[in-house]
């Protein structure tokens, strides 16, 4: 029996923006003339905090300089932040192997779609729709995205609200991360996973997770195998993803 739905994290797991974000931040912080810069050794530390608010938040408690001139203008330094990064998607941004294979194959097989991220709606409209074309947010049937619940990943909250959407049990569906967080939110809310780890997620455990793959695979580029099931298979199809979860 095929999934009922397929629920997509956004950021390293459609495609590989994570550094994109991180251009962003830099630009907005130099725009405001704060005197910091998030190298990547740093922002792969900071990723470990869901949520660009709470990034942001975490590291004023590290108390830089200029701290106390941010402390109260979070949410309108993310805002100018947002539109950075909503403008460098824009000029194009590839998705991962395989993920529009395996889009295009769940809509013809009547399967749903849905997305469940700590990214902001912005952000998420702005890579699908310079991925996947205009309309590409009628492809999903949920979207779940920012602030929409209290609690972001590790909490399954996010997860939890997108499955309500789609009226479908945990089990039936099947989840696809690329961070430690974002499988610990899936499978606490009853979700197979599978994970494809991004540039800054490579090489962390992924406790639960159904697969471990470089990525969705194409037919002229099978996936590597790293962890769990789909050793000694090249894509992840429906039918595979079926197979799969019996077998768990």
């Amino acid at each position: 029996m095929l999934p009922s739905a397929l629920i997509f994290d956004v950021d390293g797991t459609l495609a590989e923006t994570e550094e994109l974000h991180r251009q962003a931040f830099n630009a907005t912080f130099a725009a405001e003339q704060l005197p910091w810069h998030w190298d990547a050794t740093l922002y792969r530390k900071l990723l470990d905090v869901t949520g660009g608010k709470e990034r942001i938040a975490h590291f004023l408690k590290s108390e830089p300089d200029g701290a106390e001139r941010a402390a109260d203008r979070i949410p309108e330094l993310h805002r100018a932040k947002t539109d950075r990064y909503t403008a460098l998607v824009a000029a194009g941004t590839a998705l991962r192997p395989g993920v529009a294979r395996l889009i295009r194959e769940a809509k013809a097989a009547g399967v749903k779609l849905g997305i469940a991220t700590t990214t902001s709606l912005p952000n998420v409209e702005a890579l699908l729709e310079s991925s996947l074309g205009p309309d590409a947010m009628a492809l999903f049937d949920a979207v779940g995205a920012g602030d929409v619940v209290p609690a972001k990943k590790p909490a399954p909250d996010i997860y939890l609200y997108v499955l309500d959407a789609l009226k479908l049990p945990a089990a039936d569906c099947v989840a696809f991360e690329d961070s430690t967080n974002g499988v610990r939110a899936a499978r606490a809310a009853g979700l197979p996973t599978i994970v494809t780890p991004g540039l800054y997620t490579e090489g962390d455990d992924f406790p639960g997770a159904l697969a471990v793959l470089s990525d969705l695979g194409e037919p002229d580029a099978p996936y590597r195998h790293l962890a769990g099931v789909g050793a000694g298979e090249s894509l992840v199809t429906l039918a595979a993803l079926a197979r799969w979860c019996r077998s768990a």
